[in-house]
């Protein structure tokens, strides 16, 4: 019955420390845009294409 009462606290203790980290990462604004990323993910072959343009330059030859 005592193994029941150590797996018990350590199962809270646990779960108190996870709580406690998620908290902390809300804090930190580690939550803020969920939206974002997956936007970014479905649109960055174009965002890289873009980039790659201006950065071309052709040299003309007499």
């Amino acid at each position: 019955m005592s193994v029941i009462y150590v797996l018990l606290s350590i199962s809270i203790s646990v779960a108190i420390v996870f709580f406690v980290a998620f908290i902390t990462a809300v804090k930190k604004g580690q939550f803020d845009d969920g939206y974002t990323p997956s936007v970014r993910m479905l649109f960055e072959d174009e965002l890289v294409k873009e980039q790659q343009k201006p950065s071309v330059k052709i040299k003309k030859t007499n």
